[in-house]
This record gives C-alpha cells, sequence and structure tokens, in this order.
C-alpha cells in the first residue's frame, strides 16, 4: 500500500482559513499490467512501480459546519522520483539513450497535472470557485542578480594535474520547475555574471532556491558548488544582498542579491516601480494572469475563414450540400516575447479549455495581449482578439472577466477569458545592515580536520544560518590550492532537468542480480588471487601470534549520506586505525570503492595513498549518481589496499568492508566505524 513516511503542518505565515501539509510518500507496488499494440506487433508489460516524492496538501476553504472542508488541492512540490520494470521491452529500454526514456514521459505527464503550478482539486460542496481554488495567484515573484563568484575550484588540469589550469564556469538555478542557465565565463576563478533572472513563486513554504555551479568542458561538465536557499525565510526580508559559501566543495563562495516582489492590484505604484527598472528593459513591472476558460460558436467549418488563400474544395458532399466539420481548436496567447499553447480540444465548436497562464510584463501601459484560436487539423485561423493591457489599469482590482468578440471568425464566435494585472512591488526598498535570517540548507557536513575518533551521526536537514561574509568587495584572490573532491560531479539533478532527463535510468538487468556473485573485472580486488592468498598468509602469521586483538585488519570509518536533491549517494572516508604493517616502516593505505553491482573503471573511486602510516586520516569525500529507490539493490564495497611503489612485492589487499544501505536513515547520514576482514563480511563496531 501507499506509505506515508512523514507529515509536516505549516502553522506560521500561512492564510488561517486553509490548512497546508506536506506528505512525503513512497509507494512502492507489485502490478500486472500487460500491453499489446497489434498495429506494430509490440507486446510488453509492467511488473512493479515504485514512486517517491513531497505531495502537498491544501484543504480550504475551512467550514463551521459539515463537511469542514470545502475542497482538496494536491500537487507535487517537484517532480517525484519513478522507477518502473518493465517487461518485454527490457531489451530496448536498456540501449544507451533510450535507458529510462519510459520513466522520463510519465514524469512529464505526471508533471503536467501534479506538479507546481499544476494541481487536483476535488471541491466537497457545490459553492465553491473551483478555477480559483485551481489556478490561485501567485504568492510574488523572485527576482535573483547573479552577480559574481569567487576562488572557485580549479578543475581544467593538464599534463596529468601537473600543470594546473583554470575553469569554465556557469550556473544553474532552479525555482519549482523553472531553470536558468546563466553564461559561461571562459578560463576565470573569479568570473562576473551580473545577471537577473525573475522567477514566479506559487508556494514560498517548503521551497527552495537551488544554485549549482559547473566548470564547462567538452565531454562531462565539473561540479563546483552548489546552494539551496528556503524562500520562506526570502519571503520575510525582501531584499538580500550578500555572499554565500558554497556546499560541498572546499572552496568558493557566490554574490546574489535576491528581491521579493509581492503582487498590488492597483495601479498606484506603477510609476514609481516603472522609474526603478528603466535602465534594464529586461526587468517586469507587472504579472498577467490569464484565465482561458472556453469558446463559443465557432466556424464548423473552418475553411472559409482561412484569410491566408483560396478556399480549398470539401471533400464530403452531400446533396449538394458542404458537409460540417467541426474543428480541433487550440489557443496561443503572445505578450511581448513570451507565447503560450492551449491544449488541443478535438472535434468540437464549442471548447472548454480551463487553462492559466503567466506572463512577465515591462511596461504594461504599451503592451498588448495577442490571442489567436487555431483549427490543429486544417492549420488554419479561427479568430483572434487583441486586448491593450492600458485597459486593465482602469479596472476595479485590475482585473477584467468576460465573453471578447473574435474578429474574423463566426458572426456570434466568443471567447471567454479572465485577465488580472498585478504591480510588482518590492515592499522593502533598502537593504538592513545587519545580517539576514536567509537560511541556507546544507547539503553535505562539513568534514575539514576530522579525527579518526567515533562520532555521532548528523541530521544534515536542518537549516543553518549564513552570514554574510565581512568582504563583499570584487578583489581578485590569489588562487586556493584545491582541495581534494574525488567525484565526479557532474550537472545531474539541474543541468538535466532542463532536457526532462533524470538520474533513475536503473538496468533491469542489474536488478535482481547478486552482489557478492557478479563477475569481477580487471580491477577488481578479487580478479587478483595472489592479493587474496598473501592476505590469508599475512592473517595466519598475525594469529599466531600473541597480544592481538580480536578484529587484527583494523577498521574504517565512514559517513554516508543520500542527497535526494541532487540523487547521489555521497561517501566520506574519514581515516582507518590499527592496520596491519606489512614491512617495519608500517604500511602505505589508500582505500578503494565500488557500488556493487557496478565494478566497471568508471565506478571506481579512490582516495591518495598516505605513506609508512597504520592510522591514516583522508577526509575525502566521493559521490555516486543512483536514486533513493535503487539503493536497496546496491552495496558499497571498501577495499584498503597498500599502495607501494610500481614494482613493490606489498602492493596487496589489507582488509575489505561490505556495506548494505537502508534507504530510511541513509538520507541523514550515517558516521560509523567498520571492521576490515579478509572477505568483506559487515561488522559495526562504534556510531
Amino acid at each position: 500500500p501507499l506509505r506515508i513516511n512523514g507529515v509536516k503542518v505549516y502553522s506560521e505565515n500561512v492564510d488561517k482559513r486553509q490548512i497546508i501539509m506536506d506528505l512525503q510518500i513512497s509507494y512502492v507496488g507489485n502490478t500486472e499490467i500487460d500491453v499489446d499494440v497489434k498495429r506494430y506487433y509490440c507486446r510488453a508489460g509492467i511488473k512493479s512501480i515504485q514512486l517517491h516524492g513531497v505531495l502537498r496538501v491544501i484543504l480550504e476553504p475551512l467550514l463551521g459546519n459539515m463537511p469542514l472542508v470545502g475542497a482538496l488541492s494536491l500537487f507535487f512540490l517537484k517532480k517525484p522520483l519513478l522507477d518502473i520494470n518493465w517487461t518485454g521491452l527490457t531489451n530496448i529500454l536498456d540501449i544507451p539513450g533510450l535507458n529510462g526514456f519510459s520513466d522520463h514521459m510519465i514524469q512529464d505527464i505526471i508533471s503536467t497535472y501534479m506538479v507546481l503550478p499544476n494541481r487536483i482539486t476535488v471541491p466537497l460542496i457545490g459553492e465553491v470557485e473551483l478555477a480559483q481554488l485551481r489556478f490561485p495567484m501567485p504568492k510574488g515573484v523572485l527576482r535573483i542578480h547573479f552577480l559574481e563568484a569567487q576562488n572557485l575550484e580549479v578543475k581544467d588540469t593538464y599534463l596529468g594535474g601537473l600543470i594546473k589550469g583554470k575553469s569554465d564556469p556557469y550556473g544553474m538555478l532552479l525555482v519549482s520547475n523553472q531553470l536558468f542557465r546563466s553564461k559561461t565565463i571562459k578560463e576565470c576563478l573569479h568570473p562576473k555574471w551580473n545577471e537577473v533572472y525573475e522567477a514566479l513563486v506559487y508556494e514560498h513554504s517548503g521551497q527552495h532556491l537551488e544554485i549549482e555551479l559547473f566548470d564547462e568542458d567538452p565531454d562531462k561538465d565539473d561540479f563546483l558548488g552548489s546552494l539551496m536557499i528556503d524562500l520562506s525565510e526570502l519571503h520575510k526580508e525582501q531584499k538580500v544582498d550578500e555572499w554565500f559559501d558554497l556546499e560541498e566543495v572546499t572552496t568558493g563562495k557566490l554574490h546574489l542579491r535576491l528581491e521579493w516582489l509581492s503582487l498590488y492590484p492597483s495601479a498606484e505604484k506603477l510609476d514609481q516601480v516603472l522609474r526603478s527598472i528603466r535602465t534594464n528593459e529586461n526587468l517586469s513591472s507587472a504579472l498577467l494572469v490569464v484565465y482561458l476558460d472556453s469558446a463559443s460558436n465557432l466556424p464548423t467549418n473552418p475553411l472559409d475563414f482561412n484569410p491566408d488563400g483560396p478556399k480549398p474544395p470539401y471533400k464530403g458532399l452531400k446533396s449538394g450540400k458542404k458537409v460540417s466539420i467541426d474543428p480541433n481548436p487550440f489557443v496561443k496567447l503572445t505578450a511581448g516575447q513570451k507565447m503560450y499553447t492551449s491544449k488541443v480540444r478535438y472535434k468540437t465548436s464549442e471548447p472548454l479549455w480551463e487553462e492559466a497562464f503567466h506572463f512577465l510584463i515591462n511596461d504594461p501601459r504599451s503592451q498588448e495581449l495577442e490571442i489567436e484560436v487555431r483549427d490543429s487539423k486544417h492549420k488554419c485561423p479561427l479568430g483572434s482578439v487583441r486586448v491593450a493591457l492600458g485597459s486593465l489599469l482602469k479596472e476595479t482590482d485590475m482585473t477584467l472577466n468576460q465573453q471578447f468578440p473574435l474578429q474574423n471568425s463566426g458572426p456570434n464566435s466568443t471567447l471567454k477569458l479572465k485577465m488580472a494585472l498585478r504591480v510588482l512591488c518590492l515592499e522593502k526598498e533598502v537593504t538592513s545592515s545587519q545580517p539576514s535570517s536567509v537560511r541556507v540548507r546544507h547539503t553535505s557536513q562539513n568534514n575539514t580536520c576530522l579525527s579518526p575518533q567515533p562520532q555521532t551521526a548528523t541530521s544534515t536537514s536542518n537549516s543553518t544560518i549564513i552570514q554574510p561574509l565581512h568582504n563583499p568587495s570584487c578583489t581578485l584572490a590569489s588562487d586556493t590550492s584545491q582541495g581534494k573532491r574525488g567525484s565526479d560531479g557532474s550537472p545531474v539533478r539541474l543541468a538535466e532537468t532542463g532536457r526532462s532527463v533524470s538520474s533513475l535510468e536503473i538496468s533491469s538487468s542489474h536488478k535482481h542480480q547478486s552482489h557478492r556473485d557478479s563477475t569481477p573485472s580487471l580491477a577488481s580486488d578479487i580478479s587478483l588471487p595472489s592479493a587474496t592468498l598473501e592476505l590469508q598468509q599475512r592473517l595466519q602469521q598475525l594469529q599466531n601470534g600473541s597480544g592481538l586483538s580480536q578484529y587484527p585488519l583494523g577498521e574504517v570509518q565512514l559517513t554516508i549520506r543520500h542527497s535526494s536533491q541532487r540523487n547521489k549517494l555521497i561517501v566520506v572516508i574519514h581515516a582507518c586505525r590499527n592496520l596491519i604493517a606489512l614491512s617495519k616502516d608500517g604500511s602505505d593505505p589508500y582505500i578503494r570503492l565500488y557500488l556493487l553491482p557496478d565494478k566497471s573503471r568508471s565506478g571506481r573511486r579512490k582516495t591518495s595513498t598516505l605513506k609508512k602510516t597504520l592510522n591514516p586520516i583522508y577526509d575525502q569525500t566521493f559521490e555516486f549518481s543512483v536514486s533513493i529507490v535503487e539503493l536497496h539493490r546496491r552495496t558499497l564495497d571498501v577495499a584498503v589496499k597498500n599502495g607501494g611503489g610500481l614494482l613493490s612485492k606489498h602492493k596487496v589487499l589489507l582488509g575489505k568492508a561490505l556495506v548494505d544501505l537502508p534507504s530510511e536513515d541513509i538520507s541523514k547520514g550515517l558516521t560509523q566505524w567498520y571492521h576490515l576482514t579478509e572477505d568483506g563480511s559487515k561488522k559495526i563496531i562504534q556510531t
């Protein structure tokens, strides 16, 4: 059955006439769905479906009598994670480029119905105005000044890392389902973008501004850091101008100026707003919301109203009369550079759309809304309407709800629209000199200089207040040395969101494959019999001695956490202790990771080698691209090995640990010591 893993009810900054709840839902179900497309001789089926996401439930309006609530609205704050186990089409869908293609299509379909700004609304009483609940006015507009960054990591190196170059940074910004990409600054660690973006915010509670920086490369872009800013705190502050430390990297900071623009239903402040944005014609002074309701009496023979050329003859004639042909109408709406297209309604002259569209307007006094009704079957117009936005300024609450007669259409053809204009105004004009309370959601722990002592697992979901840096001026600092980040950080979440690509690309052939019985690659430990044999001989020698502990191979300390925002498994290797010595000077240990069953060379992660020590401290972070729904099928393979030189006889395995990945607690982060054994059997000694 559907599971609800957590419930959050909002009690601050919400309308008292409504209840807002966030439900963390998980559905893991076995299904028997068969699909047979006879025309293409195609047969397929679905054996199981997994769906994970945060579902928001809004109960409004609250009533004084039964049923206590007027309507129920449901939507996902962002695209849910989806995993489908296909049968019949498995081999086709495993082809590179098609892997996960079906899941992405279904995710897009879900988004058109249930991901913000779309929602499902269920009325519980007849008097509720359904359109207002289904298409509420946005809470505000977030204006993002994406200014500059400093001290970014060096990602472009030459001659195997001997010569350090620079990076080619760009940014990806995500607010709900609105994605923005900045320009790329070539060969610069202190880039200045000075770009501005405007995003509609439908729900500020539980929403975040997500920013990721990447180094642009011909093959795969490198990760340079991220930020996740709570919009509810930003709504309180109204205006923030700060430097923020980048998360999940050792160096780098980002300068942002964020402005919360409220929506005003009167034109009193329009002149003031227009003066404030006159230096930048790309900024907006108003928001236009258009609710497309329906059309009436559209031409039943749409070819009669084709002004672009001669009317082609009708194919069907009965008794010398024309056969009535119902159109397939849809609507194109254009304001400025933005154009939207409605859904197509088939074979009807009385279409009902019930869709809402939003336009950011630079100057409503000089712009107009162009609406054209077209027939998708015959590719011809059915009528048009032009509305000067300046006329809305004189209406009550700048709102207009009426039937508009269509031009170049039938004699009684009309289009029913509701339009509302709102002025975008910054309530708080002056930025306070005090540090703001804007919260940055930390996506990883600060693992610098951790001692190899037992540590307590800490929840990383708690927000932390970030203070502004005391030097916001743009001075070119000297290049800092690059910290070790042993990941292949690639733009998985934000960059692929724009291409409607998910990282839930799970090969069905791996789903039931045993981790420990998988075929080893040439780079794996068990493919080297001499390494295992030498380890067993060394263990025998140690066990024949005296004063040995119960587990003579030592321990390794790991922090393991999964980031659902980035679909990444994050592994921090802190330290080892009490390793076995292979010479009088100790050992030269390094650690190798695999996320089983993947034992390919590209799936291998490796720390640096530390010389002559039995208690090495690494504090290095590694990442694997994997979804939360796939974790129960994966095992982390940790091997501590002795480096030595190229021809060293001591280049052997020192011990192994195989770590299962529980999906319940791993999102909070687990820090534990694991015993090293010769076969990798899991033994946890301290948490």
